[in-house]
């Protein structure tokens, strides 16, 4: 794979420099780059899968994978890089494939289409010819129809396993996105929109439950923090992504390439996931149904965190841009300070930090992450200064990263795993009507951009103290 695509890789190198560049410099044909250069990108980013997934897979030195990164900007390189490789080729063993790769891919790839709409989609629905309200409507409109979709993702993935529920969330996401491609006018932006919020909740539960039913006990938090790192590079890599591309090109365009993303994760699910669906007989999911173990103050808490997580979130990007903008910096800070909160939780998901999430009880790190969250919120309001902000913000960071795997573990623990596709069928329904309530009630109620900050922060704060103070969750998990 990595050879074929290197040899592509350099013959669309040298047909750009070759050709192309002089039919534009020398006979002033502008196109000949444009169509041959977006061709030679498309092939290197297939050519930069190839080498990241040889270095994965082929028990040898980096060296070559770096080696394989520079041929592809010198000309001739790559074919001189071929015949190493095929001398090399039968010296190096291959490792089994890691599906959990593959499964962190997929649950990057639904946050990514998620948050590359953010910094798009309010102008992309006025130029369109939508009014303010319907800009604003659309995009909660698609968290209301992401709801649907986790919530029927949760109740078919128990049925029919979670492969086929992730295949058929890959393929229609992708599907819906390339119809943004034929919206003209806000009627079809709306019709496009209620579209790929259902069939994208598709994806998240089921992509979650594969994960939990695959997962050693005692390791549980640190695979789902874990887990967790790529929810926060989409958050850190999806906004500036679309922000940049839609800027050169268009949003449609942006869509496409995240289509492109899904339809290659669907076709390497195809070939590595199948052997691992885990689909349940009807008869085990009523008898567990009927054993009434679904419901319990474990689940309960999760689903409350999971609602007032996302709850924060929404106050966040509602009040921070405005914050900001009445201490007399540009919308540019927003978007840095929300990237810092990200990179912090990043790292205390990747490093080994990770580990507190299997040797603390959930409901002390769930209380600590919402609380700290809480005290961040009521920060912010009294913050004036940048470096005031990014400190607060990175604390923000901490509390987001010690309350997502902590939720996801206490849910896992608490449920059968019969029945763990719906029950993050509903949890993920909850983070997206905590998305919805937590922009809407704010922009409702007639609070001051101060105000609306510690009303936000008093309430985690209200319910950090609940989860610390409640024991039944806890008993819940123990037995």
């Amino acid at each position: 794979m990595l050879r074929i695509a290197g040899i592509f890789d350099g013959i669309s190198l040298l047909v750009l420099l070759g050709i192309a560049m002089p039919l534009k410099y020398i006979w002033g044909i502008d196109k000949a780059v444009t169509v041959v250069g977006s061709l030679h990108g498309g092939i290197f980013m297939l050519y930069a899968l190839a080498i990241i997934y040889a270095g994965l897979r082929v028990k040898w030195n980096i060296l070559w994978s770096v080696a394989a990164l520079v041929a592809a900007f010198v000309p001739f390189a790559n074919f001189v890089l071929d015949g190493k490789l095929k001398k090399a080729q039968a010296k190096y063993d291959v490792r089994p494939f890691n599906y959990s790769l593959l499964v962190y891919g997929i649950v990057f790839f639904s946050f990514f289409d998620l948050f590359s709409q953010l910094p798009v989609m309010s102008t992309f629905a006025t130029s369109v010819g939508a009014t303010p309200f319907i800009a604003g409507f659309v995009i909660g409109l698609y968290s209301l129809a992401n709801t649907l979709g986790n919530v029927l993702s949760g109740i078919k993935t128990d049925k029919v396993g979670p492969f086929k529920m992730l295949m058929a969330g890959l393929i229609l996401s992708s599907v819906a996105l390339l119809l943004y491609q034929f919206v003209d006018r806000p009627a079809a932006l709306i019709a496009v929109r209620i579209i790929h919020g259902f069939v994208a909740g598709l994806i998240v539960p089921a992509a979650f439950t594969f994960s939990a039913n695959t997962t050693v006990k005692d390791q549980q938090g640190k695979k789902v923090a874990f887990t967790g790192t790529f929810v926060g590079l989409a958050a850190i890599i999806g906004p500036a992504f679309s922000g940049i591309t839609a800027s050169k090109t268009s949003v449609p365009f942006v869509f496409t390439c995240v289509a492109a993303i899904g339809l290659l994760l669907a076709l390497l699910s195809a070939v590595f996931l199948r052997k691992y669906n885990m689909a349940k007989k009807e008869k085990d999911v009523a008898a567990a149904q009927a054993s009434g173990s679904f419901f319990n103050a474990g689940v309960a808490k999760a689903y409350g965190g999971a609602f007032f997580l996302m709850f924060s979130q929404g106050a966040i990007a509602y009040l921070l841009p405005l914050h900001v903008q009445t201490l007399g910096h540009d919308s540019k800070l927003s978007g840095t300070l929300m990237s810092a909160f990200g990179i912090i939780a990043v790292l205390i998901f990747v490093l080994p930090t990770n580990r507190i999430f299997d040797r603390v009880a959930p409901s002390g790190t769930m209380a600590a992450g919402i609380g700290l969250m809480g005290l961040s919120q009521l920060l912010i309001s009294q913050s004036t200064t940048v470096w005031a902000l990014y400190i607060v913000l990175g604390l923000y960071g901490v509390g987001f990263a010690f309350l997502f795997p902590s939720i996801n573990t206490m849910l896992i623990r608490a449920t059968p795993a019969k029945l763990r596709g719906k029950a993050y069928g509903y949890f993920y329904a909850f983070f997206s009507l905590g998305v919805v309530a937590g922009s809407s009630v704010l922009g409702w109620l007639p609070f001051p951009i101060a105000g609306g900050f510690l009303f936000t922060g008093s309430i985690l704060l209200l319910y950090a103290a609940i989860v610390a103070f409640d024991k039944q969750s806890d008993y819940a998990l123990n037995h």
